[in-house]
């Protein structure tokens, strides 16, 4: 049977069990918070080391390996951004409405990694930076394309994109 372990002072919080394991209520609960706060010195450096804008980045998923869609070869890996002029590509054809939100939200200058999906090897492969706000998914106009979207008007596109380099 494993020990019960001590826990540290206050980190019940104000309403902690005391020595006979009935619950007790500390005086004044703002007192314990402040313990709490000061009995931990890594989140308090690692806030200080951050500063107010901690560098975020983001997670492009993309698939290396031939895949067809409607008849078209929809693959694109790191090699494929790499071989683009100026290792810079447009992520065109994301289709699901959360990921295009995340894409709304980048920010120019802010970095993303690359990242292998369904392939043998997933994992990041790359650093990129976003070099272009979001603007319409051209692909959701075009009706041979694996990613048009007939629901789509020009005037209120529904998909958007970015454009991204590689470093």
């Amino acid at each position: 049977m494993p020990k019960p372990r001590k826990r540290p002072i206050g980190a019940a919080g104000p309403d902690k069990k005391g020595p006979s394991g009935k619950r007790t209520k500390t005086g004044n609960p703002d007192e314990t918070s402040a313990k709490m706060e000061n009995s931990s010195p890594q989140k308090t450096s690692a806030t200080n080391s951050c500063g107010k804008n901690p560098s975020s980045h983001w997670l492009m998923k993309s698939e290396p390996e031939s895949r067809l869609e409607k008849g078209v070869d929809v693959k694109f890996g790191i090699e494929d951004l790499k071989a683009q002029p100026n290792q810079t590509a447009c992520w065109d054809g994301v289709r699901n409405y959360q990921a295009r939100n995340f894409l709304r939200a980048m920010k120019l200058e802010e970095e993303a990694f690359f990242y292998h999906s369904n392939c043998k090897e997933p994992g990041i492969t790359g650093l990129m930076k976003i070099v272009k706000e979001a603007y319409p998914d051209h692909t959701q106009f075009e009706k041979k394309s694996p990613h048009y979207d007939p629901s789509s008007k020009k005037d209120n596109p529904k998909w958007s994109m970015k454009s991204l380099i590689l470093f």
